[in-house]
This record gives C-alpha cells, structure tokens and sequence, in this order.
C-alpha cells in the first residue's frame, strides 16, 4: 500500500480564508460602485445636468433629492447614503454639499458662478500636464479649454497626479506671485484648487528642449 500524506485542515480555517475571500470582492465592488457613482454625479453636475432634466441655479447647485430622482429616473438609481459616502470618501473633495443642496467644486463645462472671492495665492503654483501638449502652452500659455478657469495646484505632488491621468506627466511650475503683482486675479476652491482666467506663458518655467 502507497504511504499517503493527509493535510487536515480545520472547518474554522477554510471559513475564515473564505470570508476574507469574500470580504476582498465586496470592498473591491464597493469601490467600483462608489467611482461609478462619483463620475456619474460629476458628469450631470459638471457638464449635462439637463440630459436628466437638472437644472442647476447660477453657483451649480441642485437639491439632492432632486439629483436622485432624476438619475433614478434615468436609469442609474443610487441611495442618498450612497451620495454621502461618495461625498465623504472623496479625498479630492469633487463635491460640496451645504444643506439639502450639492454642487461640483470645480471644473464646470456649463456656466456657473462659484462666487468664490479673490485670493492672494502662494509664490508658486503648478500645472500638470503631458508633453505632447508643450507645443501649444509654449506658444499660447495655460487656457481653460472647455473649462471656466485654468486649475493649478498647490504642490507638485498633486500636479503630478493630474498630469498622470492623460500619460508621463509634466509638471510646470506657474509664477503665481508674479501675476497677482500684474494684477491676475486668483480664486481657490471649496477643495483646494487654484483658478485663474488663463496663464500666459512668461509666467511658465517651461522644460528646454521639448
């Protein structure tokens, strides 16, 4: 008779291996659900709240009961505890909530007043960016494309991210204090971004040889 080897193992180890099992895929589904829910939001508050019949007042926001029904009504429901949660875990602070009412911090295609007041920025902010975008900034500067305002970012770290999202990313230091001297005017958002009309190159420390 051939000598076998059994490994026992106990019930109670194969359940918790499960469990952890388990607990991995539900955290990984909650993640996917909660950037599911957070990109929707930021798409109908940002960009086309009329595509589910919002219409957000001149500072962008919208009553949150009405931005469920109305996702809801258009075929993708989530709860108001599924809103908060989006809203709270957010470490980039996308939205802004005040009372019965939410808003998208930053970074609205539609038109919107934010009535956030001037401010005095830093020495030096920065924009993340790619490099096969140099071309242009070198020639026409920072311009808000289809957004209301140019974001710029306090630290490189963050840039870095921004850039990261489009490919290698470039980071370009922007001589803020030099264009508040010249009279630019700065706002800073609910979460922390900087916002100017545009940046003219000068203010830019553009990389040699790209």
């Amino acid at each position: 008779m051939d000598n076998l080897t059994y490994l026992w193992i106990k019930p109670s180890e194969v359940n918790r291996s499960r469990d952890a099992r388990l607990s991995r895929q539900s955290e990984q589904m909650n993640e996917r659900r909660t950037v599911q829910v957070s990109k929707y939001i930021a798409r109908h508050l940002r960009h086309q709240p009329g595509r589910i019949g919002l219409t957000p007042d001149a500072a962008g926001w919208v009553e949150i009961d009405s931005l469920i029904a109305a996702a809801s009504a258009h075929g993708f429901p989530f709860t108001r505890e599924e809103l908060d949660h989006v809203v709270a875990a957010n470490d980039k602070r996308r939205f802004a909530v005040e009372g019965t009412r939410i808003r998208a911090s930053q970074g609205h295609s539609i038109a919107v007043d934010l009535q956030l007041p001037p401010a005095v920025p830093p020495a030096w902010l920065y924009h993340g960016t790619v490099a096969r975008n140099l071309e242009a900034i070198r020639a026409e500067g920072l311009r808000p494309m289809n957004r209301h305002a140019v974001h710029l970012s306090a630290d490189r770290e963050t840039a870095t991210r921004v850039g990261a999202r489009r490919g290698r990313p470039v980071v370009l230091p922007v001589d803020a204090g030099a264009m508040h001297r010249d009279g630019h005017v700065f706002q800073v958002s609910a979460n922390g971004v900087w916002l100017t009309e545009a940046v003219p190159s000068r203010y830019l420390r553009l990389p040699e040889g790209r």
